[in-house]
């Protein structure tokens, strides 16, 4: 065929030397975003034109197929990704143009006057919820805002929120980070959400015992015991039923719901457990209480475009969710009953949506709709089947199609989560009685609100597929995978340098998700022994997957979440300071999922928490 390419892993004929020219866009990245302190969407395009270029000149990939496969990551970015992270800030606008999300929020501010159980209620569960709905710093900006409006010193605020924005994460944006990990994998969504459903209720138990710790003393910390266990228990069973759902009730994918109904669930019954069983012996309050005034977002400094995006976030987000007192809908069972009902019609179309998904998995086809089918496949052109791997990559005895990879795009515009959100979206504007000037002017903001993160992703999904079917990630695979039976724990450690570099989960999976299995593959071809309670599928799943768990862990780093939590807390200026309080953290609490992932990799029983694919 004209556009043949064989991978070769050692371009150069050094294996350090081709290593180093492989890292390239790894290091370009790194240091416009960390050193120039570039725009993410446009440090991605130096780093996708640097991959390009390598796979070309170095790789000797032809110059077609690398564009191709540039365009097939940038649309899957487009399709399902972007569309699905854009009808759920569309949705979330429609609350609150409508002024239901002022609703919500009041409903929860009000629980409790006890600042270590406020703390757990918004940081946490609220925090949880709102970025399965929306992500895009909203959790940090909005519920720091509002714990500054409690009373907590605004510097502790954002400290506390960037933590408690940490294990949710993965299912943020309607489970966005695992549908990018499976297909940039070829591993399916809904085996990594039962490998993250195995390892993130662990970490929701964990982190509001580690946030409350670090708003006081131990002795204060135990003081609300049940209220720990209670709030973060609660979200972690419901995380691990959620994630899990498909396995016992098969063809039932409910998965992206995950954070939305944890969040929820868990101030409910945090909330129920106030009401009627138990409550703090003594209130406790930082020292210094606030005033109970909203912060404004503080005005940007010069020449950093990254806290100028941030303000613009923080200040659309603040100045919205918190409507004027004298024009607040009163609080009454049927207001705050309506002011979830889109977040509830959401759910409802997301779970017909998994039904159908599922009966596509059955029949192993796309389904009729009259003329229509579920889903179309794409061959994209100059590149299925017209790149082969290389053979230290490739099964013993592979031939044929088997040493070739495929390369078709998807669209599958019934199933997408974006599609079903967009619906409930649609139908919340009728329920709710929107008119035309609130429907534009819904539709105006979320575009302007996502003219940053759907470019940057799409970029970011380019970049991997050109490194992918280039090579170039397999040449690093090689070189990780020198670190042997260690790597385990550093895959979620490369999973949180990716979310410091590209400020999302879904980034860090369609940067390093690749990589990830070739290394898993390296290592259990290398150790077998070490590796013997696995399999190589189950492997490549775990390895996959703690790219993702542990990246959540970067959250609390990465720019974009500083940026927005100084400037939701009027904080700007303090960005260092911020970034110094909470870098150890970060850094712990990712050693604890890479810890896990290593257990879950040698050490029975725990090696039957990982899925068979």
């Amino acid at each position: 065929m004209p556009f043949a390419y064989v991978q070769d892993l050692n371009p150069l004929g050094n294996q350090l030397l081709s290593t180093v020219v492989a890292a390239l866009p790894v290091l370009v990245l790194f240091y416009l975003l960390v050193g120039r302190r570039w725009l993410a969407s446009w440090a991605g395009v130096a780093g996708a034109t640097t991959a390009i270029l390598i796979a070309w000149l170095v790789y000797k990939m032809p110059v077609e197929q690398a564009s191709w496969s540039f365009l097939y990551g940038a649309a899957f970015g487009l399709m399902p990704i972007g569309w699905t992270v854009f009808a759920a800030m569309l949705l979330y606008n429609v609350t609150v143009e409508t002024g239901q999300f002022a609703v919500i929020r009041r409903s929860i501010g009000g629980l409790s006057g006890d600042a270590r159980v406020q703390a757990v209620l918004i940081g946490f569960a609220f925090g949880a919820f709102m970025e399965g709905a929306a992500g895009a710093g909203s959790p940090v900006a909005i519920c720091g805002a509002m714990l500054v409006g409690l009373g907590v010193p605004p510097f502790r605020a954002a400290v506390l929120c960037l933590i408690a924005n940490t294990s949710p994460v993965c299912y943020g944006g309607l489970g966005v980070p695992i549908l990018t990990l499976g297909n940039v994998t070829g591993i399916d969504p809904a085996t990594v959400s039962v490998m993250c459903g195995h390892q993130l209720p662990l970490l929701s138990c964990l982190v509001p015992l580690y946030m409350v710790r670090c708003m006081c003393g131990w002795r204060d910390t135990f003081a609300v015991w049940p209220a720990l266990l209670v709030g973060g228990g609660s979200f972690a069973a419901f995380q691990y039923v959620f994630a899990t759902f498909h396995t016992w009730v098969p063809g039932v994918y409910i998965w992206p719901l995950t954070d939305i109904g944890g969040g929820l669930f868990s101030l409910v019954t945090l909330a129920l457990f106030l009401r009627f069983v138990w409550k703090p012996k003594d209130e406790w309050k930082f020292p210094a209480a606030g005033d109970g005034a909203i912060p404004k977002p503080a005005q940007t400094a010069p020449h950093d475009p990254h806290a100028e995006a941030a303000v613009e976030e923080a200040k659309r987000l603040l100045d919205s969710s918190f409507r004027n007192p004298h024009t607040e809908i009163p609080l009454t069972a049927r207001s705050i009953a309506v002011a979830w009902s889109p977040f509830l019609v959401m759910a409802a179309f997301l779970a017909a949506a998994g039904v159908v998904r599922g009966a596509e998995t059955d029949a192993k086809r796309a389904l009729e709709v009259g003329p229509l089918r579920t889903f179309y496949e794409f061959e994209v052109p100059t590149l299925h089947k017209q790149v082969e791997r290389a053979d230290r990559l490739l099964p013993p005895g592979a031939v044929g199609d088997a040493r070739k990879e495929a390369a078709v795009f998807k669209l599958p515009w019934v199933t997408a989560p974006g599609s079903a959100v967009f619906l409930a979206a649609l139908a919340s504007m009728a329920f709710l009685r929107m008119n035309g000037r609130q429907v534009a002017g819904v539709f105006r903001k979320t575009a302007v609100q996502m003219k940053i993160p759907i470019p940057t992703i799409a970029l970011m999904l380019g970049l991997s597929y050109v490194t992918k079917y280039a090579g170039v990630d397999a040449t690093l695979g090689v070189a990780f995978a020198e670190t042997g039976v260690l790597y385990p724990f550093f895959a979620a450690m490369l999973g949180w340098l990716g979310v410091f570099l590209t400020g999302t989960d879904a980034g860090s999976n369609a940067l390093f998700g690749s990589l990830q299995k070739i290394t898993a593959t390296e290592v259990f071809n290398n150790h077998p022994a070490a590796l013997s309670n696995l399999t190589l599928e189950q492997t490549q799943v775990l390895v996959c997957t703690a790219n993702s768990t542990g990246g959540v862990m970067g959250k609390m780093i990465d720019a974009q979440s500083i940026c927005v939590a100084t400037a939701g807390t009027n904080q700007l200026g303090r960005e260092a300071d911020i970034f110094k309080a909470v870098i150890w953290h970060s850094v712990f609490l990712a050693s604890v999922v890479g810890a896990l992932t290593a257990l879950q990799a040698f050490v029975p029983p725990f090696t039957r928490m990982v899925p068979h694919p």
